[in-house]
C-alpha cells in the first residue's frame, strides 16, 4: 500500500477562541435547581447499593438529603469525610459502572440518579467558600514521611494530619496532584481545579509538600524511614510499557501519558503540537483521554486501535461513546505488528486482524502520529526487591497497606492491594494505610505509658 507521506505535526491548528471551547468543562456545575430536582430523584435506599459500589464508602443517600434540604455544608462534610478528592472524583470517577450503575433507579426509568453531579455541586460549594469543614487534633509529635503527591498520597497525609501527626510529603513533580494534575484530560478538570484541591486539603494544617524530590535519587527509604516514625509510599506507576517492535524508536511515535502530561503542563494549548493522523493504540482511559484531546487539539483524523474486543477495554463504555461522539474512530481486534516510517518518520501502523482464529490479514493505517497507551508499570528505583511481590510488578502489602518493612506501609496504583486503577480506589487506599499508621502509634504509645 503506498502511503501519502507527510510528516505534519505542528501547533497551533486551532485558533485560541476554538481551543476555548474544544477544553470547556464537559460537565458544567449543576444550578441550586438543577441539583434540588436531581436530587429529588434518590430513594434514600436503607441497604444503599450505590455505597456499596463506592470504593471510599461515601454515605450518597445522606449527602443527598442534605442537598435536598439545602444544607450544603453538611453534604460537603459527609462526602469530604470519606473522600477528601470528593470534587476530583466527582469529575473523574467512572460512576456509569460504580455508584450510579448500582442505583435502583437503573431498574425503573433506566437513569440513574446523578450522584456524581450531585457530589461535585456539593463539593465545589464547600471549596469555593473555603468551608473550614476539619479540624486537626492537637499535636502528637509523630512524624511521618509520604512518598508521592497523588490521590493516594494526599489521602493518606490529610487523615494523618486530621489525627494531630505532622507529614511530609516528597513528590518528584514541579507540583502536587500526581495524575490529578498531570494524567488526566484538561477537559475534565479545568480551572485549574486539580491545585485548588490539593490547597483546600493542605489547609488543614501539619502537611508540607516538598517538590522535587525522588525516590532512589534525591532520597533514599532508609533515610526516610531513619528520619520518621513511618513512611507511605504512593509512587505510581511511571513506567510505559513499549509496544517492542519495528519503528518504535521513530519521530512521531510517543507515550500517551507523556503527550497527556504536555497538554496538562501547557500554560497556552496552542503550543501543543498534534498530528494531523494521529493512532492510538490501547484500549484505556489514557487512550481515550490521548484520542480525544488530539481531535480536540485539531488532528482531523484520530483513530484509537485495539487488539480485543469493547468488553475487553478497561475504558468504560461512556468512555467509549465519548471518545466516538468526539471524532475518534475505533477499530478493534487489530494487533499492531509494526510501525512504518520514511525518512525518520512514522507514516503508519500495520496491524493483523485478531477477529478471526487463524487470520493473519493485514491493514494499514496510515498516521503523522502514533501514541502508545498499552500499560503503565512499576519503576521501583530505591524499593527493595522483597518488598516486591513475586512478579515484581507492585509493592506487596497486606490488607491494611502495610509492607513486609517495619514502619513502611504502601498504596495507590504503585501496590497490590487487589482494588482498581482509579483515583476513588487510590484514595481509599490512603485512608485505609493512615488508619494503620494511627493504631501503629497508638499501640507504641499504651505500650510506652
Amino acid at each position: 500500500m503506498a502511503i501519502k507521506q507527510t510528516g505534519d505535526i505542528a501547533a497551533q491548528r486551532l485558533s485560541p477562541e476554538q481551543l476555548s471551547c474544544e477544553f470547556a468543562d464537559i460537565a458544567p456545575l449543576l444550578d441550586a435547581s438543577a441539583a434540588a430536582a436531581a436530587a429529588s430523584r434518590c430513594h434514600y435506599c436503607y441497604d444503599a447499593p450505590c455505597v456499596n459500589a463506592c470504593p471510599t464508602q461515601i454515605d450518597i443517600p445522606s449527602f443527598i438529603r442534605k442537598i435536598g434540604n439545602g444544607n450544603l455544608k453538611g453534604a460537603a462534610l459527609d462526602i469530604l469525610s470519606a473522600n477528601p478528592l470528593g470534587g476530583m472524583c466527582a469529575r473523574v470517577c467512572p460512576t456509569e459502572i460504580l455508584c450510579e450503575g448500582a442505583c435502583v433507579r437503573n431498574h425503573q426509568d433506566a437513569k440513574p440518579v446523578a450522584i456524581g453531579a450531585l457530589q461535585r455541586h456539593a463539593t465545589d460549594w464547600a471549596m469555593a467558600r473555603g468551608e473550614a469543614l476539619f479540624k486537626r487534633a492537637a499535636d502528637t509529635g509523630r512524624h511521618v514521611a509520604v512518598v508521592g503527591a497523588g490521590p493516594a498520597g494526599l489521602a493518606c497525609a490529610h487523615r494523618l494530619a486530621l489525627a494531630g501527626h505532622r507529614v511530609t510529603v516528597y513528590d518528584a513533580h514541579p507540583k502536587a496532584g500526581g495524575l490529578n494534575e498531570y494524567g488526566i484530560a484538561a477537559y475534565k478538570t479545568v480551572d485549574d481545579f486539580a491545585q485548588r484541591e490539593v490547597a483546600w486539603l493542605c489547609s488543614v494544617g501539619g502537611i508540607e509538600i516538598k517538590h522535587g524530590v525522588a525516590l532512589g535519587q534525591d532520597v533514599s527509604l532508609d533515610e526516610l524511614r531513619n528520619t520518621h516514625d513511618a513512611v507511605f509510599l504512593a509512587i505510581g506507576l511511571t513506567g510505559v510499557r513499549a509496544l517492542a517492535m519495528e519503528g518504535e524508536e521513530l519521530r512521531g511515535v510517543t507515550n500517551a501519558v507523556d503527550f497527556i502530561e504536555q497538554i496538562r503542563s501547557a500554560a497556552d494549548l496552542g503550543t501543543v503540537a498534534v498530528g494531523r493522523r494521529v493512532v492510538v493504540i490501547g484500549g484505556g482511559n489514557t487512550a481515550v483521554d490521548a484520542a480525544v484531546q488530539s481531535h480536540k487539539l485539531g488532528a482531523t483524523a484520530v483513530t484509537m486501535v485495539y487488539r480485543r474486543g469493547v468488553e475487553s477495554m478497561s475504558a468504560t463504555w461512556a468512555e467509549r461513546d465519548f471518545a466516538q461522539t468526539n471524532g475518534v474512530t475505533l477499530i478493534t481486534h487489530a494487533t499492531p505488528m509494526r510501525l512504518i516510517g520514511a525518512d525518520g518518520a512514522v507514516i503508519g501502523v500495520e496491524f493483523e486482524r485478531t477477529s478471526r482464529e487463524g487470520s493473519q490479514e493485514r491493514f494499514v493505517v496510515e498516521a503523522d502520529m502514533v501514541l502508545k497507551a498499552i500499560g503503565q508499570t512499576l519503576v521501583p528505583v530505591g524499593i527493595e526487591r522483597e518488598l516486591l511481590t513475586l512478579d515484581g510488578t507492585r509493592i506487596e502489602v497486606d490488607a491494611n497497606g502495610q509492607t513486609s518493612l517495619a514502619g513502611v506501609w504502601a498504596g495507590g496504583d504503585c501496590a497490590a492491594t487487589g482494588g482498581i486503577d482509579l483515583t476513588v480506589q487510590a484514595v481509599q487506599d490512603g485512608k485505609l494505610a493512615a488508619a494503620a499508621i494511627d493504631a501503629q502509634f497508638a499501640r507504641t504509645a499504651a505500650r510506652a505509658a
